[in-house]
């Protein structure tokens, strides 16, 4: 059996005549027909026409993302958003229900409200919770869509539960696995149709790429694929090579980011200043039960969440004064990252959800990256040190 981190290196396979042993950037906009022998062969590249339907370093990068989610193909998108919206579009019916959370993505979330009203399905939302999500799907359900890790209070969504007591089999279930990514949690494993990823983050992971991805069967792709091309979302070329080179060091990435922050969100639960501390790694975490089961390795996740006591102003203050930790939406690169939670990621989550799920204006989202681990301490506790 090949292993994810041989797989995020030699997963695409051949890719030429050449025998190139790095992905070559395909930039052609239009493609020959090609002859008899090649028009019965099942894999896309054999068809390709026109770069808006498929690019073949765009193809390289679907295999390895594939090959990680252990589903049989994907697709790459322009962004996270091209590729649920794509989603969205393809599978929610007029007249039927689609399940969401309160806490997702906040454009997620104003994308199916919008998108709603626009083609005639009702949007269902519920607690981010696997009993909630379940308790709110019936037959009229033609979408469940959730991220296993909610962003940004970080609450760890049991998906082995969702999957196993969905009440109907109409019902796609589509799951976000961008924070987790497959180094966690493979949640075609657990039943999920369609697993979706922006790819922006801890895929490509030097924050200098924008993508999406949807990985699943070839049924499902294919279906998919039309769509894509019909609307046009499909990720670039000279992005999808960028991805691809950054996918190689998902694994060792992810765990050294990891342990970081599990340090990092240690040492902010022992801090004064410090309100409250959200990560699933800290045993006194809500969801670290949860997440120690679901998770295939004894890692959390490289983001942190924590409120500082005081006001907003002296939040910004904090920002500040950080020296290597950016000010920055995103997350999942190799610089650390921190955001106002109420200002970013969850800025279009209604101010009453907003309320009950504790996004409130002290609330932090550190994206942690490959600094020294002291560094980063060290750059938090100079910042909450200073009035």
């Amino acid at each position: 059996m090949v292993r994810d981190s041989t797989k995020s290196i030699h997963g695409h396979g051949e890719l030429d005549r050449y025998g190139s042993v790095i992905p070559p950037i395909y930039v052609s906009a239009i493609y020959r027909f090609l002859n008899d022998e090649h028009a019965t062969k099942s894999d896309r590249e054999f068809v390709i026409k026109y770069a808006r339907e498929e690019n073949p370093t765009l193809r390289a990068l679907e295999r390895v993302i594939a090959g990680l989610e252990e589903t049989e193909d994907s697709l790459a998108f322009a962004s996270g958003m091209a590729a649920i919206s794509t989603a969205v579009i393809k599978y929610a019916k007029p007249g039927t229900k689609v399940v969401v959370p309160i806490e997702v993505y906040s454009t997620t979330l104003q994308l199916l409200e919008e998108l709603s009203r626009k083609l005639g399905f009702k949007l269902v939302k519920t607690w981010p919770s696997a009993k909630d999500i379940v308790e709110a799907v019936d037959r009229e359900t033609s979408m469940v869509l959730f991220e296993v890790m909610t962003n940004p209070t970080l609450k760890v969504i049991d998906l082995k539960y969702v999957s196993e007591s969905l009440p109907s089999d109409n019902a796609v279930l589509m799951v976000d696995n961008t924070f987790t990514t497959p180094v966690l949690v493979k949640p075609a494993r657990f039943g999920a149709e369609l697993v979706i990823h922006s790819l922006t983050k801890y895929m490509a992971g030097h924050n200098d790429v924008v993508g999406g991805a949807v990985a699943g069967s070839q049924d499902v792709i294919k279906e998919l694929w039309d769509w894509r091309r019909m609307l046009g979302t499909l990720q670039q070329p000279f992005e999808a090579y960028l991805t691809l080179r950054g996918i190689k060091t998902l694994e060792v990435r992810f765990e050294r980011e990891s342990k970081s922050a599990q340090a990092i969100a240690e040492y902010l639960l022992e801090h004064s200043r410090i309100e409250e501390v959200m990560y699933p790694g800290l045993s006194t975490d809500p969801y670290h039960g949860i997440a120690s089961r679901l998770f295939s390795r004894k890692l959390y996740g490289a983001v942190v969440s924590f409120k500082i006591k005081g006001s907003k102003d002296e939040v910004i203050r904090f920002l500040k004064k950080l020296k290597i930790i950016k000010p920055s939406p995103s997350l999942g690169g190799t610089e650390s990252l921190i955001s106002i939670a109420s200002a970013a990621a969850a800025k279009y989550i209604p101010e009453e959800d907003r309320i009950k799920l504790g996004i409130t204006d002290n609330l932090l989202r550190l994206s942690v990256g490959l600094e020294d681990t002291d560094d980063l301490i060290e750059d938090l506790g100079q910042a909450l040190a200073q009035p």
